[in-house]
Formats: C-alpha cells, sequence, structure tokens
C-alpha cells in the first residue's frame, strides 16, 4: 500500500533528512510521519492490526493505534483525513476554509490556490457520483453516504472476528450498526448456522456490519454481554442492543437484516405522499407528528425507540398538516401506529410521558403485531399468551383458497375490532351514567356524605382489563407435525380454524352445530361470543395429557388462589394419612405384612420364646 502526501503549508518541497527536525518543516511541527505496510506480504502482522479491508488508514500515538482503521481510496478522502488529523494535533494551525487538494498525477500546484467552496447541502464531485453510481446500481444512497464518511460497512462482505479490543472499538464506541453471532466451535446449532451467516454477511456487503465472537476465547466480553446460550445474535447500534430470536435459515436472517438497517438507523421524516406509500408496503406503522415547539428531548426519546422496534415495526415522524388534519391531531407531539389504516393513539399527553421511554416501549409492544399475523417461531409466545387467538390453520399450495381465507380472517378480525370499541364505548356510557344518578340522588336527599362519595366515584374501565381476543395465522404445511400431535388436525383436509386458550391448555376447534370452524368470517364470528362466555357455552378441548392436566390445575390454583391451593392439598394428605392407617390396621388384624397368619402371635417375627427365630432354633434334622 502507498501514500500519496498533498503540498499543503508547513510543507517544504526537496527537504534534506537532517532538516525534518526544524521547525519550519512539516514533520518539524506535526510530528506526523508517513508509512507504509504491503498487507499481502505480511498478512499476519496486518490481522493483528485489525485490518479487515484495503486501503485502511490507521493514526499511531507512541505505537498506540488512535481509533479504528478507516477506509479511504480517493485523494480528497485521503486529504481531509490528514486535515482532520494535523487539527488536532495542533489547534487552530489549519486554514479555517480548509486547503486545495491536488488532483491526482500532479506533481505541483499553486501555492496561494483556494479551495472549492461547497454551498450548504450541495455535494461534492466525488460524493455525487458516488451516490448516482449507487443508486444506478440498486445500492441505498444512505450507505453511501455512512461510506464516504468513514469506515465502508462490511466492505468485504464477510462476518469478523472480534476481540474484546476490537468490540470496543469498533461496536461499542461508535454508532455502526452490527449484528454479531456469539458461538463456540463445538455448538452443533453454532456449526449450523456458520454456512448460513457466512453467506449472510456476503449477501450485507456494503450495507451492514456482520461480526462474531468466540466464547471460548472470549470469555469475558461474552459475559459483559450476558449470553448464556449458543449460539445468540444480537443487533447492535452503539451501546444499545436488541435480540434475534428468529429462525436461522438464510432467508429468516437477511429479511431481519434488511430491515434492521433501516428500522435501526434514525427516524425518516416523512410527508403526507411518502406516509401513503409506506402505508402500502408496512403492515404496522408508527407515525410521530410534531410542529414547531417540539423540543429536542422530544425527539431524542423517539430516536431511543428505534432499536427495539427492528424485526418488529417501523417509526417515521412528520410535521405534515395533511396528516394531522386525517388523524384529527390538535396537541403535539402525537404518537400513533396505523394497522389497515386504522390508527390507534398513545394517549398520554403529558410532557414526562412523551419522554417516557418504558412507557412508551410497554405501548408499542402492544400494537406493534399485525392485525392479522403470521404465527412464526420468533413470534408464537408473544401471540398466543395471555389471550383467546383465533388461528387459521392455512395452506399455501391451495393459492386460491389461502387468499381468500386470508381475506376472511381479516375482515372478522375487523369486524370483531368494531364490535369491541362500541361495546367498550356502550359499557364506559353505562358506568358514567350510573355515577350521575348516584349524585342526583344523593343532591336531591341533601345527603352530602353520599354525595361526596359518588362525585370521587372514578371510572378505571380499559379494554384491556378483559381478556382480549386475536387473530392469527399459521402455515399448516410448515407446523404440520405440530398441528397434528397438539391439536389433531391436517391441513391436506382443508383450511381449518381453532380458537386456543394458552393459559388454560385448550382449545375448541367446532362450531354450535357440531361441525368444524371454517375459514369464514360468519362461522367465526358466530362461534368467539361462545367460546369466551363464562363458563364457556362450548365444551373445550385439552392440548395436554390428564397426568400434565392435573399437575397443571394444581400450578395454576398454587398462582391464582394459594390460600385455597393449601386447604385442599391438607385435605388430601389428610384423607391420605387416614385411609393409609386404616389399611395398617387391617393388615395387623390378618397376621400382619410377614407372618403366620394361623397364629395369634401376630404378623411380625418373634426373636424370644420356645419357638425362636427360625423352625424354634432346633438343629435336628428336617426332611
Amino acid at each position: 500500500m502507498s501514500t500519496t502526501t498533498p503540498q499543503i503549508p508547513y510543507s517544504s518541497p526537496g527537504m534534506k533528512p537532517d532538516e525534518l527536525a526544524s521547525l519550519d518543516s512539516f514533520t518539524g511541527y506535526y510530528n506526523l510521519h508517513f508509512g507504509s505496510v504491503n498487507c499481502l506480504a505480511f498478512g499476519d502482522f496486518c490481522k493483528k492490526l485489525n485490518v479487515e479491508f484495503f486501503p485502511a488508514w490507521a493514526f499511531y500515538d507512541m505505537g498506540v493505534q488512535n481509533g479504528p482503521p478507516v477506509g479511504a481510496k480517493t485523494i480528497s478522502e485521503i486529504g481531509a483525513l490528514i486535515e482532520a488529523k494535523l487539527e488536532t494535533i495542533k489547534p487552530g494551525s489549519r486554514p479555517s476554509q480548509g486547503v486545495q487538494i491536488p488532483k491526482v498525477g500532479a506533481k505541483s500546484m499553486e501555492m496561494t490556490a483556494k479551495p472549492e467552496v461547497v454551498k450548504p447541502g450541495a455535494k461534492t464531485a466525488v460524493e455525487k457520483q458516488s451516490i448516482e453510481t449507487a443508486e444506478l446500481e440498486g445500492v441505498s444512497p444512505e450507505s453511501v453516504k455512512a461510506k464516504l464518511q468513514g469506515r465502508p460497512a462490511n466492505p468485504q462482505g464477510v462476518s469478523i472476528p472480534l476481540t474484546a479490543e476490537s468490540f470496543q472499538s469498533l461496536v461499542t464506541t461508535t454508532h455502526d450498526p452490527w449484528i454479531i453471532k456469539f458461538y463456540v466451535p463445538w455448538c452443533h446449532h453454532c456449526q449450523a448456522l456458520a454456512p448460513n451467516w457466512n453467506s449472510m454477511a456476503k449477501e450485507m456487503k456494503d450495507t451492514l456490519n456482520v461480526g462474531e465472537v468466540n466464547c471460548e476465547i472470549e470469555k469475558r466480553l461474552c459475559e459483559d454481554a450476558r449470553v448464556n446460550a449458543y449460539p445468540t445474535i444480537y443487533f447492535f447500534r452503539g451501546g444499545e442492543r436488541v435480540e434475534y430470536t428468529g429462525l436461522r435459515g438464510l432467508g429468516d436472517l437477511i429479511a431481519y437484516t434488511n430491515k434492521a438497517v433501516g428500522v435501526g438507523s434514525s427516524i425518516q421524516d416523512v410527508d403526507a405522499t411518502t406516509f401513503k406509500e409506506l402505508e402500502t408496503t408496512e403492515e404496522v406503522l408508527f407515525l410521530y407528528l410534531y410542529d414547531h415547539a417540539t423540543t429536542s428531548e422530544d425527539f431524542e426519546a423517539m430516536n431511543r425507540l428505534t432499536l427495539s422496534l427492528v424485526g418488529h415495526a417501523r417509526i417515521v415522524k412528520s410535521d405534515s398538516a395533511a396528516l394531522s388534519e386525517r388523524f384529527k391531531i390538535s396537541t403535539w407531539p402525537r404518537l400513533l401506529v396505523v394497522r389497515d389504516g386504522r390508527p390507534n393513539y398513545y394517549n398520554a399527553l403529558a410532557p414526562k410521558d412523551m419522554r417516557d421511554f418504558r412507557q412508551i416501549l410497554s405501548w408499542m409492544q402492544t400494537v406493534w403485531l399485525p392485525i392479522v399475523p403470521e404465527l412464526t417461531a420468533s413470534n408464537a409466545q408473544e401471540i398466543m399468551d395471555g389471550k383467546f387467538v383465533v388461528l387459521g390453520l392455512l395452506s399455501r399450495r391451495r393459492s386460491d383458497d389461502f387468499k381468500q381465507s386470508k381475506r376472511e380472517l381479516k375482515e372478522a378480525a375487523l369486524e370483531w375490532m368494531d364490535k369491541q370499541v362500541q361495546l367498550f364505548r356502550l359499557e364506559r356510557a353505562e358506568l358514567r351514567d350510573s355515577k350521575q344518578l348516584r349524585i342526583e340522588e344523593a343532591d336531591d336527599r341533601n345527603d352530602q356524605r353520599a354525595l361526596r362519595a359518588a362525585k370521587n366515584m372514578r371510572i378505571t374501565i380499559r379494554e384491556d382489563d378483559k381478556k382480549q381476543v386475536a387473530f392469527a395465522w399459521a402455515d399448516g404445511d410448515f407446523w404440520e407435525r405440530w398441528l397434528r400431535t397438539t391439536y389433531g388436525i391436517d391441513v391436506e383436509a382443508g383450511d381449518r380454524v381453532i380458537i386456543n386458550d394458552q393459559d388454560n391448555r385448550r382449545y375448541w376447534d367446532t362450531a354450535s352445530s357440531g361441525a368444524p370452524i371454517m375459514a369464514s368470517r360468519t362461522s367465526i364470528l358466530e362461534t368467539i361470543p361462545l367460546v369466551i362466555a363464562s363458563p364457556s357455552k362450548l365444551s373445550p378441548k385439552s392440548t395436554i395429557g390428564t397426568f400434565e392436566t392435573i399437575l397443571f390445575f394444581a400450578r395454576s390454583l398454587l398462582s391464582t388462589h394459594p390460600i385455597l391451593f393449601f386447604i385442599i392439598l391438607g385435605a388430601v394428605i389428610a384423607v391420605a394419612t387416614i385411609f393409609g392407617r386404616g389399611r395398617l390396621r387391617r393388615s395387623a388384624a390378618r397376621g400382619g405384612i410377614i407372618g403366620n397368619t394361623t397364629t395369634n402371635n401376630g404378623g411380625f417375627f418373634h426373636l424370644d420364646g420356645k419357638e425362636g427365630f427360625l423352625n424354634g432354633g432346633s438343629t435336628d434334622k428336617v426332611d
């Protein structure tokens, strides 16, 4: 690797070696020296220096590397690196307007030449050409901009082995996005993941940094990362991270990383037209509406959320008056989510609530799934736990039926949601009317105590106070074995629908007529009220065996009614004790467990007396 140093102020051509120490020379004034290493000949040495791409530039201070290697190929990029370093060494020594960088191949230039002045917001010729080329090749312009600003993301398309030192300099102390695998060589799952991981790294060339940590070697680093299973995959940006819990196929990894690159970056500012286009491609879209009075603290709180949304949903921001009018927003800032064109609002409006990261994230987690999501390994627990789930079991092989069944499921979900909103509003109105009647009655009787009590009544009803009903669909071909062993259903016979209650390990697969629940909104909407009634008007089936049912019932009773559990447990122990003692008495009356039942000596061995222990202690021969 060779370097070309432009002629800049405080440099003198033709200087002899013994004059380099003079303060009038570039080297003497800045104490900055240039060197090069041929990494083709000294590969091990370059690897030791954490050089993963070429050409790479690194600065050393007293033998210690100052920051990670950076990529710079053009003379303009190299000049910018050197200028920044010189200003660091001697603050205020560099011309405020910069210096004129010579063209490649130039042997001299005017010492009075001034640098090109770039207007604010304008791109340099190099940057403009690079971005235009990227757009023609279908590469994201954002990734090219990041590359021009410093080290390119994953320039070689490989997974970089990371040590504790390189992890600190490349991942933790930067805002560059990384997806990193923590593994051990002897792990069979890690070995199976390796080919897909390397292929994914190749696909993410110039897009996303990919790394890996060997926990056999870097044990402390893995402990700090709280890695307790192998392999563990994290998406990092700066000091924050989110775990990838999806499938480990190549397609799954690429799909996740493509989403992570977009979601994990800064929040995109959109107008009404762009938002409308995003709605056609995104099933779930968070929108942050702001105005000119929104503070930097509000934006910082939103930016903290982007990493948590990786793999779930996308968030954008806007100050569009058209969007505020569409969603009937009159106070700013305001956060909402749009699913299938239906808005759902984050109702906390106080400034502290709009900046409460944990509170906002908790709300987001309740609405970041699509209205009818697909059941996958990564979201199965989130979908199934804590609610009744209308689960459509569909087959992609019947494409026409598949589309029709999905459409029916979504229509049923939307109708059910509308109905529940109306019922909630009606119930809340009834409670308010009841409160008002109490106030009027107390006022008529002039009962001040009852009047105060009535006025202090609070209407605290919430939509999630009752067990919710959710909708989802599962690929019957992919989940074929699980569906057959758990529910006894084979999608070869056609698309089916079940209503699952995971908390109680039970499900319903038939309607009131006794026929299977079909993938139609009529069949689904008629069956749901019968299932969720208390008690259920339809007989459920269990997903577990008899012995497991008993254990599950005992555990559930212990968690929900511990006093009743211990009362029942004490009663069972008492009955068992009485029953056991009764059996012992009857056994003793019949001659005991071991012994001669025809004598009156009981059923135990007797070591004394004339008969002795065995045969009366006689030594006579017995034929």
